[in-house]
């Protein structure tokens, strides 16, 4: 079915588009892109028409960072749960972490996430394979099997990998395959069994500390370690002030790095932590305002390439019980948005820029042919409403889990009509 996309802000920063045009989607592929007048020729009772006036019209969005919990803790949320939720929050594609349950090591586990997510027939999931075997920092993965399964990157997310000639290798032997390297950065002694962020407020509440510094020292090793290698490695969910400052150092210096963003460590200060909310405990921690300012400055200035979600869906199990005993992580793929747009808001970023940490910037890091809209490629298509009020629900979200600390936050952003491979995937009601 041929379904034409009118009057929207057609917003591509892979070819700097900015500007009120159409689409035309021709079965699963972008069949042109132009003002509405250059389409009326190419109409006919055929064409469904979607209306976009007033919305923004971007690439399919892309998470480079989801953890989906199947196979092995379904009840916190499954590929398929998982899928409604990216598809609710704006996105096409997703990466989904490999600290599974079992562990996303071997090529069976890669082929039935494969598996789950073409029955669920929404968007499309991209399998990271594990670093090294378990998760346990001792023996790599076989990344030729990973790779020829579906996998499209590495990484032992959640674990830092603590041995620095087990993480050379890593890089070595990942180059072979042109997989980009993940890392979790922290030095796991040093953040010992701390769960908030060292510094005034962790003293004021008597809570165990993680100094940034647990950071700052695995980003400057596993940068220089990229450099030694020529490797490719992104920096999951940067949140110091240091670390955007030695990511930038090693970018000049010319070393294959990248790294990502969380929406809540751009948002968020540890002084959110006053309220003893155990949705507010994620790893790497929230940090202070210094950070979060270094956070949004590296995102301007592109240190910082991309917006990742880190979604973590926990169930209330983990998350209803005494700060120091529960889990670390909060979901995110339905509140990216509108927490992204507040970033627009206050003139941090652009709306070109903006989008491009969720779409061709994402693509650029895993290797992926999608993230823009241009003729030919696949119809990938999120539509927004970047000025339309809701107050966040928690008990709306597609995720099986419910922890979120932006419950009953007014913001401004709504997704509207998302399409993968010109198929709706969801269509806000």
């Amino acid at each position: 079915m041929r379904k034409l996309i009118r009057g929207g802000r057609v917003l591509d920063p892979a070819s700097g588009l900015d500007d009120l045009q159409d689409v035309l989607i021709e079965g699963n592929r972008i069949s042109a892109i132009g003002p509405g007048e250059s389409m009326e020729s190419k109409l006919d009772s055929s064409v469904q028409i979607i209306e976009a006036q007033g919305m923004w019209v971007l690439p399919g969005l892309i998470d480079l960072h989801t953890h989906l919990r199947e196979p092995g803790e379904e009840y916190k949320e499954t590929i398929f749960t998982g899928s409604q939720a990216a598809a609710a929050g704006g996105f096409t594609s997703i990466c989904c972490m490999p600290n599974t349950k079992q562990v996303n090591d071997n090529s069976a586990v890669t082929d039935l996430i494969l598996r789950r997510a073409a029955e669920a027939d929404l968007v499309r999931v991209f399998p990271v394979g594990a670093i090294s075997q378990g998760l346990k920092g001792e023996v790599l993965a076989e990344y030729a099997e990973l790779k020829e399964a579906g996998a499209v990157a590495v990484s032992d997310d959640g674990q830092a990998v603590m041995n620095g000639l087990l993480m050379r290798r890593a890089l070595e032997y990942a180059k072979v395959f042109d997989l980009p390297v993940i890392s979790h950065a922290e030095d796991r002694h040093l953040a010992a069994d701390g769960v908030m962020n060292e510094g005034a407020v962790s003293a004021r509440l008597g809570l165990k500390e993680i100094p940034s510094a647990a950071e700052d020292i695995m980003v400057f090793r596993d940068c220089s370690l990229a450099a030694l290698t020529d490797g490719r490695l992104h920096i999951a969910h940067v949140s110091t002030e240091g670390a955007v400052e030695l990511i930038r150092q090693f970018k000049a210096r010319g070393a294959r790095v990248s790294a990502e963003a969380t929406p809540h460590h751009f948002t968020l200060t540890d002084e959110a932590l006053e309220s003893f909310d155990t949705s507010l405990k994620v790893n790497p921690p929230l940090r202070s305002a210094a950070d979060v300012r270094a956070i949004q400055n590296g995102l301007t200035d592109g240190t910082i390439d991309a917006i990742a979600t880190d979604h973590a869906p926990h169930s209330s199990i983990e998350k209803d019980v005494e700060f120091d005993y529960a889990a670390f992580g909060m979901v995110g793929l339905e509140t990216a948005v509108p927490l992204t747009l507040r970033l627009v808001e206050q003139g941090i970023l652009t709306p070109l820029q903006a989008v491009s940490k969720l779409t061709s910037e994402p693509a650029r890091i895993i290797g992926l042919d999608l993230g823009r809209l241009s003729p030919r490629l696949p119809a990938d298509v999120t539509i927004i409403d970047p000025g339309r009020k809701v107050t966040i629900d928690v008990k709306l979200f597609r995720s099986k889990s419910r922890n979120s600390p932006f419950h009953g936050w007014e913001v401004q952003g709504k997704t509207v009509t998302v399409l993968r491979d010109g198929k709706v995937i969801f269509k806000d009601q």
